[in-house]
This record gives C-alpha cells, structure tokens and sequence, in this order.
C-alpha cells in the first residue's frame, strides 16, 4: 500500500508548502488538499457528521483554495503526487479549471490527481447555480468537458450543463487521462457512478464494513467491464498495524492520514514519528 498525508488547509498553522516538503524528506507518496470556496451563512444542508447546520472544524471557514495550495506545494517538491480530497469541479467552470489542472499537472511534472466529491454542501452549491438534484450530472459533466479539453486538439462539449464549440487548449496534462477518485459513501448508486467515470474511491471518515463495500466496487468494475483495477483510498484516524494488514487484505491501495492543526514543529515531528511507525523508507 502507499501512503498519503492530508492537509485540511487554512490560514494559519503549517502552509501547504512546507506540509508538502515535510511528508516528502519522510517518504510518503501523495499530498492532499480538500476544498470549499464558501461556506454559506444560513445553510438547510446537514454536514455528514454532525448532523445539522454546525461545523466540525471551523477551518470549514478558512480553505484555502486547493490549486494555489497545491501550486505552492510543486514548487517545492519533486517526487510526491499532488491531490485533491476532495475538489468540487461542479463549482467551476469546466474551461478554467481543466486549464489550471492541466498547468498544475504540466509544470509539476506530471504528479497531478483529482478526487473529487459530490458535494454535501448543496446551499454552497446552489450558489454557484449547481442544483441540488443534479449534482452527479453536472459532476459526471464537468469531468467529461475536462477530458476532452485534456485529450483533443481541438475540443468540443455538449451537454446539459456544459456547452462550447471547438476550441484549443494547451498545456495537456503529462499523462493523456488524469486520474480521478471519487470521495462519498459507498453505496451501489456510488459504486455505478464510479464505475462509469472516475478511477477510484476514496472513502468518507465514518465509512463500515470496508472489506463487504470494497467487494461491491469490483463487483460493479467488472459489471461495467472496466479492464484496470479501481484505486481504494482508505482514510485513517491514526496508525493501526493490525488494520493496515486487514485493509491490505481487502484490496485498499492507498491509506490517507490526516495532519494536526498545529504549527510548523508540531507537524514535522507529527510526520517523522507517524512515518517511523509504519516503516516507510526515505529513498522511496
């Protein structure tokens, strides 16, 4: 399995940059970033773990924008991949932000990967003109008019949400398909989505029964004859040697752990201690 380390950025504590550089001198393998552009004042949408309109963290308020976080990060790394957990394309012009990804990807050297989500914000989304009902369509949407600015030299869309005629868009990501995980419940209707347009799941923090949900996944692979194998991203409160190896067994690829929200020191050691503990090496 690899390793990745997320950073729920914001303006103060450790910046993305250093974040970055610190889990890359320990060997882990992906740095990731999450995203709100807003969060809405009066908001009839519940958050997933609270259950009503509070907030888990206050950093909810104070995201930075994940591009320019990452952008910060490639600068000053060589070697670990460059993520998102989770984007909300929906919340963005397709054109734009292919081009930034694109940029990103390019001038990175190729370490780009974009997970994505849903949104379980809807009164967020509804700002930025995203109906509630039709969030997996403009998702599935957005993510096609990219690929095909990503692909084709001379790329059109045309869609329900998405529409423009042929037009150039250059730089091209370093590899022709960008990878995308999708962050949300595993559920069948998850599962089918997935199958269809992305290439891996990242799990929600409160997620059960992940060997029975991961079997469902390669189950609705195979059902929509996918001929790669789906990328299993597992979220992890703290390290648990007897959980890793379970995980390992059900078939999880990658296993995400989240950074304190603390200063610069605090982090570093945070990393150095957790990288020790799962034995990886430094050169990898």
């Amino acid at each position: 399995m690899r390793y990745g380390i997320v950073l729920f950025t914001s303006d103060r504590g450790i910046s993305p940059a250093d974040a970055a550089v610190a889990a890359e001198s320990v060997g882990f393998d992906t740095f990731y970033v999450p995203e709100h552009t807003h969060i809405p004042v009066v908001r009839a949408a519940p958050h997933p773990r609270t259950g009503d309109a509070s907030l888990p963290d206050d950093r909810y308020l104070r995201t930075l924008d994940p591009w320019v976080a990452l952008g910060t990060a490639a600068a000053v790394t060589s070697r670990i991949g460059l993520a998102t957990a989770v984007a909300l394309p929906a919340e963005h012009h397709p054109i734009t932000l292919a081009k930034t990804i694109a940029s990103l990807d390019h001038l990175s050297g190729g370490r780009v990967s974009l997970g994505v989500g849903f949104g379980w914000n809807t009164d967020e989304l509804a700002h930025h003109g995203v109906p509630a009902g039709k969030r997996r369509t403009v998702l599935r949407e957005h993510l096609d008019a990219m690929r095909a600015l990503w692909t084709e030299d001379e790329a059109s869309f045309d869609g329900e949400f998405v529409t423009f005629g042929a037009s150039w868009s250059w730089p091209k990501p370093v590899r022709k398909r960008i990878p995308v995980l999708l962050g949300a419940s595993g559920t069948e209707k998850t599962f089918r989505w997935l199958a269809k347009n992305a290439d891996g799941w990242i799990t929600t923090p409160t997620e059960d029964d992940l060997e029975g949900k991961i079997g469902l996944l390669h189950r609705m692979w195979r059902e929509y004859d996918r001929a790669d194998t789906p990328e299993i991203l597992a979220l992890a409160p703290q390290h648990d040697a007897a959980q890793l190896a379970r995980w390992a067994d059900f078939g999880v690829t990658e296993v995400l752990f989240g950074l304190p929200d603390s200063s610069t020191d605090d982090v570093r050691a945070y990393l150095a201690q957790l990288a020790a503990e799962l034995g990886i090496e430094t050169s990898r």
